[in-house]
């Protein structure tokens, strides 16, 4: 038995593209399905901004998707799968009604407001342009597409956090293969499960090293209950970390829905806190193969490779609007 890293392409069965405004400090990420494909969702965080999740349970009649979209822009963000429709009914491609193909989408948001300009939004022609975008040779990392707006340890407010982006892993385990993209976009702090270390979060005054280099519960508490945390302002904060599980294995909605479920152990093993009132957290998990795999043994490797990716969205992520990267402070760490 040997576990292998692999290219995230490596997973046959899509293509995924990036579109962005890097002024406005948003974008979109499309991922596209080379057939209807069987997915699953679980979402934790209570804020989430989504479109049509619904479709996804195993008690309705879809028998899949035809493509994923992640994005900035909060609630506004949502219009802009429209433009992934319009693109797929140009190919043809939709559950056919006749008189056209009707595509089915789903889609989920994260808050990007507070970064750039609040004003511009993903819109129908920047997710039009991320499906002509798509390709399934390489994967693109960091401030782009969804991650372009994403930032963490916001606990005390934007003043205090760190940028981040989108990441991504993949690997094979005795021909099976799980992959993960993720755009983490946190109000807590992110930890590498590996070593237990800090990697991105709350800043302390001097914004080149952390408030404190590893949260523990009494560490948070302490945090939570200091009035310069926006909750105990009052204050509206808002994130959402999104979450996609690929792979070459065969399962059903229902069993998709139980490993989205099983991986966000590994939101829980990264970040701190992590599915509060102000995250949307949501795990999407699509089936792109016919391969025999045990659920369970396939939820821990789902779940190891979704660590390593939120790992990677904040360690290929740039410094932008003021906000310092992983790059930026990793030697006081």
């Amino acid at each position: 038995m040997k576990i292998q890293e692999i290219p995230l392409f490596a997973i046959q069965g899509f293509k995924a593209g990036h579109a962005h405004s890097a002024e406005a400090g948003t974008g979109i990420s499309v991922f596209l399905f080379d057939k209807l494909s069987p997915l699953g969702v679980d979402v934790r965080g209570g804020g989430p901004a989504s479109r049509e999740t619904p479709l996804l349970d195993p008690q309705k009649g879809a028998g899949g998707l035809h493509a994923l979209v992640l994005s900035g822009g909060s609630a506004f963000g949502l219009d802009a799968s429209g433009g992934v429709l319009a693109w797929l009914e140009e190919q043809g491609i939709g559950f056919d009604v006749g008189v056209t193909k009707v595509p089915l989408v789903c889609q989920s948001c994260i808050f990007d407001l507070t970064l750039g300009s609040c004003k511009v939004r993903p819109t129908k022609e920047m997710a039009y342009e991320a499906c002509k975008n798509a390709v399934n040779t390489e994967f693109i990392e960091g401030c782009v597409g969804a991650g372009m707006g994403a930032s963490v340890g916001k606990v005390c407010g934007m003043e205090y956090a760190m940028k981040s982006g989108i990441g991504a892993c993949a690997m094979e385990l005795d021909g099976i293969q799980a992959g993960a993209v993720v755009v983490v976009n946190a109000l807590g702090d992110i930890f590498d499960s590996e070593t237990g270390q800090k990697i991105a979060g709350l800043l302390a005054e001097d914004k080149k090293s952390f408030a404190h280099n590893r949260t523990s519960q009494t560490e948070l508490l302490k945090i939570l209950a200091q009035e310069q945390n926006l909750f105990a302002q009052d204050k509206s904060v808002t994130n959402t970390t999104l979450g996609i599980i690929f792979t070459n294995a065969g399962f059903d909605k229902a069993s998709l829905s139980k490993i989205a479920s099983v991986t966000h152990n590994a939101f829980a093993r990264t970040i701190c806190p992590v599915h509060t009132m102000a995250d949307g957290d949501t795990i999407y998990a699509v089936s792109l193969g016919e391969k025999k795999a045990d659920i369970n043994a396939f939820g821990v490797l789902a779940t190891m490779v979704m660590e390593k990716a939120v790992v990677r969205a904040v360690k290929t992520a740039n410094s932008m609007f003021g906000l310092p990267s992983y790059s930026d402070i990793r030697n006081n760490i």
